[in-house]
């Protein structure tokens, strides 16, 4: 079936016209004009429903903390998730302090606990979301750093497994003072902003009840624009704990760790780099 008469056939409405954008990880991404003259977002994604899943759940979730921080799910189904298409512009300082504030709310909203009441995805891969009591650095070490280290021990090898393997065991002392579990986006790398005229929407998130400086962190990873204003927003906003900068690296691992991964040895410095920063804090 058409991507056209998908859409025709999950929102009760035709499409007019369909623009096939790109293809990304395991799913093409779509722009429509339906016939009531919404525009609309579409990703598509064959035998990968547990993406649009995660995806769709991710969404509706972080609007309990922030409604207008993420786009509304307008329809999902096995292969196909469907949201308002958003329009784009510059970001700016102004737009950039905006979501600096915003950020800070959503985070503030807090779940309650860590994890989420859905099996997560980042990429093509399975993200570990159970719920669990343990402190956060038990947790980030056990769902969201020893998953991934035998799939990427073929590009880190054993001294960098060992390297890792430090970092998680002594985890307790390199993650700072507890904080309670925060409503995050939970993989907001640039790409994951969408810059409109008069705010940033977030957009592809790994959501779970996490740390809140991971979603900071993860902006520095590969540059947000004006992040320099969505920091000092925030610390206006919700100051954070004192040593945050120090603690960056620690929040990067993970991302860095499914770069591994997904994309080989190219990102096998710039994790080990990440490794020992934090080890030279403990």
């Amino acid at each position: 079936m058409s991507v056209t008469s998908e859409l025709g056939e999950l929102l009760g409405v035709p499409a007019r016209a369909v623009v096939d954008l790109e293809a990304r990880h395991s799913w093409t991404l779509h722009r429509a004009i339906l016939a009531d003259g919404r525009d609309v977002f579409a990703k598509v994604a064959d035998d990968q429903a547990a993406v649009l899943t995660a995806e769709a759940a991710g969404l509706d979730w972080l609007r309990v903390g922030s409604p207008g921080l993420v786009p509304r799910v307008l329809a999902v189904d096995d292969r196909m998730l469907v949201l308002p298409w958003l329009p784009e512009a510059p970001p700016t300082p102004g737009t950039a302090e905006r979501l600096g504030r915003e950020l800070a709310v959503l985070h503030a909203n807090s779940p309650g606990a860590f994890g989420a009441p859905w099996p997560g995805r980042i990429a093509d891969l399975p993200l570990d979301n159970t719920i669990g009591n343990d402190p956060w650095p038990h947790w980030y070490a056990e769902r969201r750093l020893a998953p991934y280290l035998p799939h990427a021990a073929p590009h880190l090898g054993p001294a960098g497994i060992r390297l890792l393997e430090r970092v998680i065991e002594n985890i307790d002392t390199l993650a700072g003072p507890p904080e309670p579990p925060s409503r995050i986006h939970g993989d907001l790398w640039s790409g994951n902003i969408r810059w409109t005229p008069d705010r940033a929407i977030l957009i592809d998130p790994a959501a779970h009840g996490g740390h809140r400086e991971t979603d900071l962190a993860m902006l520095a990873l590969f540059g947000a624009p004006h992040l320099d204003r969505i920091l000092a927003t925030y610390q206006e906003t919700r100051p954070l704990a004192d040593g945050w900068q120090t603690r960056i690296a620690l929040h990067q691992l993970h991302p860095l760790l499914v770069h591994v991964v997904l994309f080989g040895g190219a990102y096998r410095t710039r994790t080990l780099t990440a490794a020992t920063e934090i080890l030279a804090i403990g």
